[in-house]
Order: C-alpha cells, then sequence, then structure tokens
C-alpha cells in the first residue's frame, strides 16, 4: 500500500515548507484569533517554529535526535530561497538533529498554560526560532514550486524505498510569474517506490471570510483562485483522514489537501497532523 513505508534513521521521510513571503503578508490576519495577534507573517513564522521545535521533540530518544526527517523551509517574495537563519543559512534540507543543534536563537516567550483549577496562568517558556517573518515584494509561486522540485528531485532519486516528501504551501495571493499548475504536477510527478509526492495548499487571508477544509470537489469554492489551488492539491491518505476525523474533520475518500482561508488554529492542526507518521521506527 502506498504511504506505509516504515521511517527511521535508515530510511528518513522529509518534510518541506513553502512560505509566502510576499508584501502582503505583513497584513493582519483576518478571521476570528487572527487580527489580533499581529501580521501574517509573523504568525506563520511564529507557527512554524513551534512546528519545527514539535518535529525534533517527536525525534528526540535518551541518547539524542534520530534523524527521522529532512527538513526545509523555502521562501518566496523579493527572492526564492532557502529561508533559515544564523548558522543553517543558506541550507535547503537539513536533518533533524542539526535543527536541534543550531537554531538561530531562543527566545523567552509568555504561554498561557492550565492552573489546574480551571484558570490559565502566564509561564515563560524557551522559544527556538530558525527563521524570522520576511513580507516584502511579489508572489513568484511558479518559481517557488520549480524551486521545490529541484530540491526535492534528488532527495527522492537517493532514497527510493523511503515514505515521499510532504510538501506544505502556505500563501496568501495569487502567483504573479504565472499559472503555478504545471510546476505543482511537475512537482507532485516526484515519488518514492512508496507513493508521490505530497502537495498541500494552505490559503490564508486578510478577510473574515468563510473557511473552506479538505474539500472533496470545488464547486463550492468561492473564485477561480481557489480552485486553481484545490485543482493542484494531493489528495490526503486514508490514514491522515482518520486523524482529521479524531479533530471534528470528517472526510471523504478523494478529499485533498487544501484549506482556504485557514484560520491560525486550522494551520497549526493541519501541519501538526500531516507531519504526525504513525511509522517511525
Amino acid at each position: 500500500m502506498p504511504y506505509s513505508a516504515e521511517i527511521s534513521r535508515t530510511q528518513p521521510s522529509c518534510f518541506l515548507f513553502l512560505v509566502d513571503q510576499s508584501g502582503s503578508m505583513a497584513d493582519p490576519w483576518g478571521g476570528p484569533g487572527g487580527s489580533a495577534e499581529g501580521s501574517k507573517a509573523t504568525q506563520v513564522a511564529t507557527i512554524l517554529n513551534g512546528l519545527l521545535r514539535n518535529i525534533v521533540l517527536k525525534c528526540s530518544k535518551d541518547e539524542g535526535v534520530r534523524n527521522y526527517f529532512d527538513v526545509g523551509v523555502i521562501g518566496y517574495g523579493d527572492r526564492v530561497g532557502p529561508a533559515f537563519g544564523g548558522a543553517l543559512g543558506g541550507r535547503e534540507l537539513v536533518p533533524v538533529a542539526d535543527l536541534a543543534d543550531l537554531p538561530l536563537r531562543i527566545e523567552d516567550r509568555r504561554r498561557k498554560v492550565p492552573d489546574g483549577a480551571g484558570g490559565l496562568v502566564e509561564h515563560t517558556v524557551k522559544f527556538p526560532v530558525w527563521f524570522d517573518p520576511v513580507a516584502h515584494g511579489g508572489t513568484p509561486m511558479c518559481q517557488a514550486l520549480l524551486e521545490a522540485g529541484r530540491v526535492l528531485a534528488p532527495w527522492v532519486e537517493s532514497h527510493a524505498g523511503s515514505h515521499p516528501p510532504i510538501v506544505f504551501h502556505i500563501t496568501d495571493g495569487e502567483s504573479t510569474d504565472g499559472d503555478p499548475t504545471r510546476p505543482a504536477q511537475e512537482l507532485r510527478g516526484l515519488e518514492t517506490l512508496d507513493g508521490q509526492l505530497m502537495l498541500f495548499n494552505i490559503h490564508v487571508s486578510s478577510h473574515p471570510e468563510r473557511e473552506i477544509a479538505f474539500p472533496a470537489s470545488d464547486p463550492g469554492l468561492p473564485d477561480a483562485y481557489a480552485r486553481l489551488l484545490f485543482g493542484i492539491s494531493s489528495d490526503l491518505p486514508g490514514e491522515m483522514r482518520e486523524r482529521l476525523a479524531l479533530e471534528g474533520y470528517e472526510r471523504p475518500p478523494g478529499s485533498r489537501g487544501f484549506i482556504f482561508n485557514a484560520e491560525p488554529a486550522a494551520l497549526v492542526n493541519f501541519l501538526d497532523i500531516g507531519t504526525r507518521p504513525a511509522n517511525l521506527r
């Protein structure tokens, strides 16, 4: 069956995050829970840095961090390229152990946690940061998808028996360098013996419109741009649909890894579920 390969240190998998860093990402995130927390760029950076921390924790064992995954973040705006800062700057894919060892910095952040009596109390927590928010330039989505393919093609070739890569694409706007359909199709055409690369698209918006999550068809989508993103998104594999069902998203076969007008909580949940494989060894 596809997407069933065990993930181990000798047979790792791969996560690549494509992050829209265009000028419009400086706008507030619309909808409930979004605009109060700052710009889309700032919130996406916080969410992804937190996710990278969680990936490190998932791979941490008594003897250290196991390299179950190679991970990359590619930003696109006035430039297209690796988004890691500090010692990882310029690197496209890095093993998890390098993430653990080489954050850009460690920040003290305030977080509300349950106090055991039904309330919340603020605590200071250590928060590793691997990349900073950027919001400048256009939306060269085609170039970003082509860059993802360039980065992942040799990885797939050298990991033929591995679980295929998952690409999470986070954007707030339409492509400014053409129709991204062909570059997306070429990217999704990469495959290992365990299945094709999966491309999931998450649209974030400045407008408080209705969120549409994981549709199985496009007639209910509001415009041609939403239908385009739906069309270039991969089907959700069965195991991922089961995990989403536990979060309240009951989705039939054929549902795609696509959210239109995603709220921050939806982005957090989907990224967590999508990077939570059950077959680690």
